[in-house]
């Protein structure tokens, strides 16, 4: 299947949808942090999507023995002798496999790994996760396209991020528990996905306290050990989900999200005129169109998180008036804009800032998704366009997604993924 197939709603949105499991912001790097333990971690609620096959194929590579137990259940087994490396085939598919840097470190002291790959929306540098680590007793050499990192034994240390890194608040926290002595993370990112990762390395016995503030103290430990965890559920799905509902209209449910997550997102899908409510098992949301422009910067968490941006530009296309969208974490990820611009959005860029106008129409298009969330957004824009959107390249949404499709056909939409 490499392409969505997209006609226009003919009715409001309704339903209920159960949100998938974070398989690729959370599920993946605890997948990568069952390394520190030897034995067998079990996570559940994790969701198929592509990314998970490249993660399972690394792990095997290594020395993990990746079982799945049903459709959202795997245990993984790291009681073996691990080798230390991770090849190019495997990390230039995505960006999460640099996460097995960290512990491979801690738990052989040693790992090779390529330069990771993943979506192409800017420059992500890894120095901050290079000198945290060496502040810790690591040391690297980079030599063609491989990270070669070592170290005798790490120690913590006090690690002053220049900004609230997910990537490497996640490396140096994996890095820091099995650390000897004390490591101090200021500036930590406070993103969901990393209180998860707290909470599953809790389970293992790990020392972490100031979970979900930027600033985390994690004394460390002599040995972990396996544990089970359920994975948290997909934050960004969720808000996929709402901005359909923005721009089409209806009402709808979704369970196995907490709205706290996902608070920037609601406020602004308030300011936006949509109503947005908790419930006891997730969120509801009614909105009617079209709704009213807002200006949004992207921040990390709590703010409005960049993941979310491709998106709600496709809904800013739709609003009425005049909104300025400025991208404050990647240094690329306008590219999709074009494929709007295609449909008949009134979208221009500048460096970090786009400026939307909203039209009372889009057309359907033949168009091209060039990162996990740009697809979303041309998705999403194809829901209410005149005539069928084809979105072709859909291996990137597939890789964030567990089925795009069925979750907005469950609430009406007309979309069939094709050859």
């Amino acid at each position: 299947m490499d392409r969505l197939v997209v006609r226009p709603c003919t009715e409001p949105l309704s339903g209920t949808v159960v949100v998938s499991g974070m398989t690729k912001n959370a599920g993946l790097k605890q997948m990568a942090a069952s390394l520190l333990a030897a034995g067998t971690s079990t996570l559940s609620n994790m969701t198929k999507v592509a990314d998970l096959a490249t993660m399972i194929e690394l792990l095997t590579y290594i020395g993990v023995k990746v079982e799945k137990v049903d459709d959202t259940t795997f245990t993984l087994d790291s009681s073996g002798n691990l080798q230390p490396e991770a090849p190019y085939e495997l990390v230039s598919k995505m960006r999460a496999s640099i996460n097995v840097l960290s512990p491979l470190l801690a738990r052989v002291g040693q790992a090779r790994v390529s330069l990771p790959g993943g979506d192409n929306i800017g420059v992500r540098k890894l120095d901050m996760h290079f000198k945290a680590l060496e502040k810790m007793g690591a040391t690297f050499d980079l030599d063609h396209g491989f990270i070669d990192a070592r170290a005798d034994k790490l120690v913590g240390a006090r690690i002053v991020l220049e900004f609230p890194s997910v990537g490497a608040t996640e490396n140096i926290l994996t890095a820091a528990v099995l650390a000897k002595g004390t490591t101090v993370i200021e500036n930590a990112a406070r993103e969901p996905e990393i209180i998860d990762l707290c909470t599953f390395l809790t389970k293992m016995g790990a020392n972490i306290e100031g979970v979900g503030t930027s600033t985390l103290h994690i004394e460390g430990v002599d040995e972990l050990w396996p544990t089970s965890h359920k994975i948290v559920g997909d934050r960004i799905e969720a808000g996929t989900l709402l901005m359909a509902c923005g721009i089409v209209g209806g009402e709808i449910t979704l369970e196995g999200v907490n709205i706290s997550e996902i608070e920037m997102v609601v406020l602004k899908l308030g300011d936006m005129g949509m109503k947005v409510s908790p419930t006891r098992d997730g969120i509801w949301a009614m909105a009617s169109t079209p709704l009213r422009a807002v200006d949004i910067s992207t921040l990390p968490f709590p703010g409005f998180a960049t993941d979310y941006m491709p998106m709600v530009v496709a809904l800013l296309s739709t609003c009425e008036g005049t909104s300025i969208v400025t991208e404050n974490i990647y240094d690329n990820r306008f590219g999709f804009t074009e494929e709007l611009v295609r449909m008949g959005a009134d979208i221009r860029t500048e460096g970090r800032h786009c400026v939307i106008r909203g039209v009372p129409n889009l057309s359907g298009a033949e168009v091209r998704a060039n990162d996990v969330r740009a697809g979303a957004s041309l998705a999403l824009a194809g829901l209410i366009a005149k005539g069928e959107t084809i979105v072709h390249d859909t291996l990137h949404v597939r890789r964030g997604y567990h089925d795009l499709a069925k979750s907005l056909n469950k609430l009406g939409a007309d979309v069939t993924w094709e050859n």
